[in-house]
């Protein structure tokens, strides 16, 4: 399957920022980068999916070869 485990964890933290931090350092918003990550995450995530949701449409085929198993005896 895809890649998927770098942009979930970041939209994870993302949310965690968001949604359960209520602090800021000089003037800068925790939970404005925590919706900031938790987007960079969900837009990453639909181009891991998108680009090797691709590549899995490969159709292969098999090719068979019928062969006689013994020869078949000439009669004279």
């Amino acid at each position: 399957m895809a890649d998927v485990g770098p942009p979930i964890a970041l939209i994870a933290v993302g949310l965690v920022l968001w949604l359960a931090v209520t602090a800021t350092i000089a003037g800068i918003s925790i939970q404005t980068i925590g919706l900031i990550l938790f987007l960079i995450g969900v837009v990453w995530l639909v181009i891991e999916l998108a680009t090797n949701g691709r590549r899995r449409t490969v159709a292969t085929h098999d090719r068979v070869v019928e062969r006689p198993v013994a020869r078949e005896r000439e009669v004279l």
